[in-house]
């Protein structure tokens, strides 16, 4: 699977329903039909998946999104 990069983030338009673009271990993009770019966390827990928000692009960047997503992972298998 491709990572996502900045120019593919740029390049989004919204559609008539909402879609992701999947970057990497649970890290992916929604984009609404409103053209709203929101970054999504999810992970499993204790046998329970679960999500996380991590905020909106461009305001949260692609490398703080990773960095939140790495560090969410580190605390989860922590528990």
């Amino acid at each position: 699977m491709s990572k996502l990069t900045a120019a593919k983030i740029e390049a989004t338009k919204p559609k008539e329903k909402p879609y992701k673009l999947k970057d990497e271990n649970g890290l992916y993009l929604l984009v609404t039909p409103a053209g709203s770019r929101l970054w999504r966390f999810r992970f499993r827990h204790g046998g329970k998946e679960s999500m996380l928000g991590l905020g909106a692009y461009p305001e949260v960047s692609l490398k703080a999104a990773r960095e939140e997503r790495d560090a969410m992972r580190k605390r989860v298998a922590a528990k």
